[in-house]
């Protein structure tokens, strides 16, 4: 995708606003419906009928792991979600490092162009209708885009194999 596609204004902060809330709304759906499985699991381990048959029956048990599992992880999520609603958002220019809150245009050996917005929690997800990626400082290819401008090359190394991605733009 191009810096200049009509309908998506790299330069706007009000974009990088948009992205950051819709980021904390994905994460804030991803908790509820977490916390709703989790009260399903609960429910399941102390229910009258997941009382074990036998030494071998272990639903209970397995339910209870599985509550206890899902516990850490809305645990993570509610850390996350204050992370994003927290962070501050600021101007990017071509000269402006990147930093948390930048939106970065990469293109990779293919030239391929990607949009990232670069958040401290939420990696992996699409944003945008899918055209904007995000990525957190934790993961590699943020860790090689913090502090790069626009005209630098972040290398990366996944499986064994470098793979550079120019900065574009910074936004």
């Amino acid at each position: 995708m191009s810096s200049t596609d009509e309908g998506f204004l790299l330069s706007s902060s009000a974009t990088r606003r948009a992205l950051r809330e819709e980021l904390r709304q994905r994460i804030a759906a991803d908790l509820e419906a977490l916390e709703r499985a989790q009260r399903g699991a609960i429910e399941a381990a102390t229910h009258e009928e997941a009382r074990p048959e036998n030494d071998k029956d272990t639903r209970a048990l397995e339910a209870s792991y599985l509550a206890r599992g899902q516990a850490a992880r809305i645990e993570e999520l509610r850390a996350g979600l204050a992370e994003v609603r927290g962070f501050a958002l600021r101007d990017f220019d071509e000269e402006t490092p990147v930093a948390l809150g930048a939106i970065v245009t990469t293109s990779d050996e293919s030239e391929l162009e990607s949009t990232l917005f670069l958040a401290p929690f939420g990696g992996g997800k699409r944003l945008d209708d899918g055209r904007v990626g995000v990525v957190t400082p934790r993961s590699p290819l943020g860790r090689a885009l913090l502090g790069k401008r626009e005209g630098d090359d972040a290398e990366v190394l996944v499986d064994g194999k470098r793979h550079t991605h120019a900065i574009v733009a910074v936004r």
